[in-house]
C-alpha cells in the first residue's frame, strides 16, 4: 500500500472513531420525524444542537445524509443506506445494555440446578414451575446426578445449587433447610399390604425391599435400618444398580416392594399402588436441603434463593 493510501486509511479510521452514538440517535430521530425541529422537540434538545450534530456526522462520514427544505428533511440515497444500518446498530446497543442491566439484577442470565430426586410431583417441581413463571428470561438448566457427582459439580462451578435429601457440606458452602417429603411404600396392586390404608415399618419384616444404589436409595435404606433396629425384624434387602424407574418396574413385576418419596408418585406407573408408611409416632419423612457455594455471585442464583426463602419460610438468603 502506498504512503498516500495508508494516510487515507488512517484518516478514515480516525473519522469513524469520532462517530458517537448520539450522532446516530439524532440522525435516526430526524429521519423518523421528517423534520430537524420535530426531532429536537422529541429528544428535548435545542434545534441548533441537533442540526450541528447531523452536520458533523455528515462531515465525518463524507456524505450528505439529508436533503433539507422548508418542509423538513428527506434522506438521500446514501442516507437511506446509512440510516438503515444505524437503526440496526442502535437496536443492538440497546439490547446489549438491557441484557447487562437484566443480568445485573438477576432478571436474565442462567442458573443451573442439580438434584437427585424426582420432579414428577412435589415441592421441587412446583418451585421450578414458579421460578420459570416469575423469571422467563432466566435460562433454567437442570442436572440429575448422584450426590457425589453433584457435590463435585458444585465445587467446580458446573452447577450453581444442588437440592438433595440429607446434607453433606463443605466448609465454604451455604446450606438451606427446605422441605420434608413423606415416605411411602410402593406395592404391586395385588399385594396383600395393598389392602391396608396405612403400613407399619414392622409389616415389612417378611418382604423383599428393592433399593436403588443411586440416590436417594442410600437415605431410604438408612431410614429402614433405623426403624427396624433388631436384625430379626429387618426384611431382605436387594440393591440394584438402576434408577428409580427400573425399581418401579421390578416392583410392578412382583419381585419385591420399594420405598419412595411423595415426589416420586406424580408419574403414573401401571400395576403399582402406594401406601403411607410409618410407626406408632406417625408417618416417616425425609428432609431436603439446598446447598450452594458461598462465593457464587450469580445474580440469577440469588433470585432462585429468594424464591426458596419465600416458599419455605426460610430466613432471607441471597442478598
Amino acid at each position: 500500500m502506498s504512503e498516500m493510501g495508508k494516510t487515507d486509511k488512517l484518516r478514515n479510521a480516525s473519522r469513524t472513531a469520532a462517530v458517537e452514538l448520539q450522532h446516530l440517535r439524532f440522525a435516526v430521530a430526524a429521519n423518523d420525524c421528517g423534520s430537524l425541529r420535530r426531532a429536537a422537540d422529541m429528544l428535548s434538545v435545542r434545534h441548533s444542537v441537533l442540526s450541528r450534530s447531523i452536520s458533523q456526522l455528515e462531515y465525518l462520514i463524507g456524505a450528505t445524509l439529508f436533503e433539507r427544505s422548508a418542509g423538513g428533511v428527506t434522506p438521500t440515497f446514501a442516507g437511506r443506506g446509512f440510516l438503515k444500518i444505524a437503526n440496526l446498530v442502535l437496536e443492538q446497543i440497546d439490547a446489549l445494555v438491557e441484557t447487562a442491566r437484566s443480568n445485573g439484577h438477576g432478571k436474565a442470565g442462567r442458573v443451573s440446578i442439580g438434584f437427585c430426586t424426582s420432579i414428577s410431583a412435589g415441592n421441587l417441581r412446583d418451585t421450578l414451575i414458579e421460578f420459570r413463571e416469575r423469571f422467563p428470561q432466566i435460562a433454567l438448566a437442570t442436572v440429575e446426578r448422584s450426590r457425589i457427582r453433584l457435590m463435585n459439580a458444585l465445587r467446580d462451578g458446573t452447577v450453581d445449587i444442588i437440592i438433595c435429601p440429607g446434607r453433606q457440606t463443605y466448609s465454604d458452602d451455604n446450606v438451606l433447610s427446605l422441605w420434608s417429603e413423606q415416605i411411602l411404600i410402593s406395592l404391586p396392586e395385588d399385594h396383600a399390604l395393598a389392602t391396608r390404608e396405612y403400613v407399619l415399618w414392622t409389616d415389612l419384616r417378611h418382604e423383599t425391599i428393592l433399593i436403588s444404589q443411586h440416590d436417594p436409595g442410600r437415605e431410604l435404606e438408612d431410614l429402614l435400618i433405623s426403624k427396624l433396629v433388631v436384625p430379626e425384624d429387618r426384611p431382605k434387602i436387594e440393591r440394584h444398580d438402576v434408577g428409580r424407574g427400573i425399581i418401579k418396574s421390578l416392583t410392578s413385576m412382583g419381585l419385591g416392594v420399594s420405598l419412595v418419596t411423595e415426589s416420586d408418585i406424580g408419574a403414573h406407573f401401571a400395576g403399582l399402588t402406594y401406601r403411607e408408611l410409618g410407626d406408632g409416632s406417625g408417618a416417616s419423612h425425609l428432609d431436603f436441603f439446598a446447598e450452594w457455594r458461598a462465593n457464587n455471585e450469580n445474580p440469577a442464583l440469588k433470585q432462585f434463593l429468594k424464591l426458596l426463602a419465600e416458599r419455605y419460610s426460610c430466613p432471607s438468603v441471597g442478598e
